[in-house]
């Protein structure tokens, strides 16, 4: 039952970051000095994956070289001394962590893009990560925190956290046992209710542990209207064979799908950057003090 694939579904266009994303893909805006994506692989690495499975598509070869050896940059830093940079360069994946790619040849939704890694997951349950939920767990990532609920229950188990009711048409929202717990055993889950008709104030976020259970159900889905697969669909259907168990997590999470949500990770992560914090605060300070003025 040990967890060591995560897929990370990055074929979308990040069309709410044009013109930024035209030519850069989405997953590799920055946070301060890193690309969202290494957040994202951070996350994983930390809860003990070793396989990284990026769903991609054709304009996203950024993302392959980010993650890939860099012969003439790391030989030029190592010319001019600059050692600590070489160093951070060089293990932006730490030995013994490998990845593949396996393109999605058009945006067919989420439940899709998952569908599209299943002949390299096979029989093994494994994790799901969205590069735009960007998640702070302090200590323990999200997904480890979500990786030791998964060895207590032996279950699927998603992420997720409390949303305001105007927040719902954005959200998977889950319908659960008991809302006020951490733990709580699903007994539901909708795609983008309407306020009056979700079942919780519980959205779903982009961190799941999921058993293969959900290939056969994906293989079957019918596409909805607009011509995609939902996975919270296929979640649905799960709900059906197996149980499912939804997580809130400690630590905050950043939206970083939309340029507010974006911007704020911006200041939050620059605010505790080693060498960014005591100027940046300031320049927050003065910044301030110019508008109120």
């Amino acid at each position: 039952m040990k967890v060591t694939k995560a897929i990370f579904p990055v074929a979308g266009l990040g069309t709410r970051f044009l013109p930024a994303t035209k030519a850069n893909p989405k997953e590799m805006l920055p946070i301060v000095d890193k690309p969202l994506i290494q957040y994202a692989v951070e996350d994983a690495i930390q809860a003990g994956i070793t396989e990284l499975i990026f769903v991609t598509n054709s304009s996203k070869r950024a993302i392959e070289d980010h993650f890939d050896s860099n012969f003439e940059l790391e030989s030029t830093l190592q010319e001019r001394g600059k050692h600590l940079l070489l160093k951070i360069v060089q293990n932006i994946l730490p030995e013994g962590v490998s990845c593949a790619y396996v393109r999605q040849k058009s945006p067919q939704g989420l439940g899709h893009a998952v569908l599209c890694a299943k002949q390299l997951v096979l029989n093994e349950p494994f994790a799901v990560l969205l590069a735009d939920d960007l998640i702070d767990g302090g200590k323990q990532s999200c997904l480890q925190q979500m990786m030791a609920v998964f060895m207590e229950t032996k279950s699927s188990v998603i992420a997720v956290e409390k949303i305001t009711p105007e927040e719902t048409k954005k959200y998977g929202v889950v319908d659960v046992s008991a809302v006020d717990q951490c733990i709580m055993a699903v007994r539901g889950i909708v795609e983008k209710p309407l306020p009056e008709e979700a079942p919780s104030n519980l959205g779903v976020v982009g961190r799941y542990i999921l058993t293969p259970t959900i290939f056969n159900l994906l293989d079957h889905l019918p596409k909805n209207r607009g011509k995609e697969m939902q996975l919270t669909d296929a979640i649905a259907g799960l709900l059906q064979q197996e149980p499912v168990t939804a997580f809130q997590f400690s630590g905050k999470r950043y939206d970083c799908g939309s340029k507010l949500g974006y911007l704020e990770a911006t200041v939050a992560y620059a605010l505790k950057h080693p060498e960014l914090k005591g100027p940046f605060q300031s320049l927050i300070r003065d910044f301030a003090a110019c508008q109120t003025a």
